[in-house]
C-alpha cells in the first residue's frame, strides 16, 4: 500500500460496537466540527444532523426505523446520527453530504472511535418520528462508538467481522492514467 495516512489505512467499519462505552457530548461535537468543515459546493453545508446518544429518545427513534437485520448490531453503538439534506434547491446536496460524513469519519477514526453508514432506512418513519420538516430528506444513519468484541454479535455476523478487508485495485477503478500513477 501506498505511504496512505493511518486515520484512512486502519478505518474500518464494524458492527461490534462496544456497548457499554458512552461517547461524550464533547466527542460528538468534535465529529459535528469535523462535519461542519467539509468543503461543499458555494460553501451551502446542505447536511443536517439529528443526534442520537444510546438510551435517549432520538437514538430510539432513529435505531426503530432501520431494518431489524441492523437493529441487532446498531443498538450497540455509542451515538446514532440520522444525516439528512435538503430535497430542493441544492443540486449537490447528496454528494456535499458524503463530503461530510467523511469528515466526520475520519475525525472518529482520529479520536480512536468507529463509524458504520447504513442506507436502507425508512426515510418516511425517521422524518415523521424525528418531526423533521418537510424539505429535507433523510439520508443515511451513522453509527459510531468503540470497538466491541466481534464475538458478541450474532452467528450470521462474526464472520464479517472477523474476515480480511478487500479492496478492489486501484487499476479496476481509474478510467484512465498518465504516468504519474504507473
Amino acid at each position: 500500500m501506498t505511504d496512505l495516512t493511518p486515520l484512512l489505512a486502519f478505518r474500518w467499519s464494524p458492527r461490534a460496537f462496544d456497548p457499554y462505552a458512552e461517547l461524550t457530548r464533547a466527542e460528538a461535537a468534535t465529529l459535528l466540527e469535523a462535519a461542519r468543515w467539509a468543503p461543499s459546493v458555494d460553501n451551502g453545508q446542505p447536511w443536517r444532523f439529528a443526534v442520537g446518544h444510546r438510551d435517549d429518545d432520538t437514538f430510539k427513534r432513529i435505531l426503530v426505523n432501520l431494518p431489524p437485520g441492523e437493529q441487532r448490531w446498531a443498538g450497540r453503538a455509542s451515538l446514532l446520527l440520522l444525516v439528512a439534506h435538503p430535497r430542493t434547491g441544492h443540486p449537490m446536496a447528496a454528494y456535499d453530504l458524503g463530503q461530510a460524513v467523511a469528515h466526520l469519519t475520519v475525525q472518529a477514526t482520529a479520536l480512536g472511535l468507529y463509524v458504520r453508514q447504513l442506507t436502507d432506512l425508512d426515510r418516511a418513519g425517521l422524518a415523521t418520528d424525528l418531526d423533521l420538516a418537510d424539505d429535507l430528506r433523510p439520508y443515511v444513519v451513522v453509527a459510531v462508538g468503540k470497538l466491541g468484541d466481534p464475538l458478541s454479535l450474532p452467528a450470521d455476523l462474526v464472520p464479517h467481522e472477523t474476515g480480511l478487508r478487500h479492496r478492489r485495485p486501484l487499476g479496476e477503478m481509474v478510467l484512465t492514467c498518465d504516468d504519474a500513477l504507473r
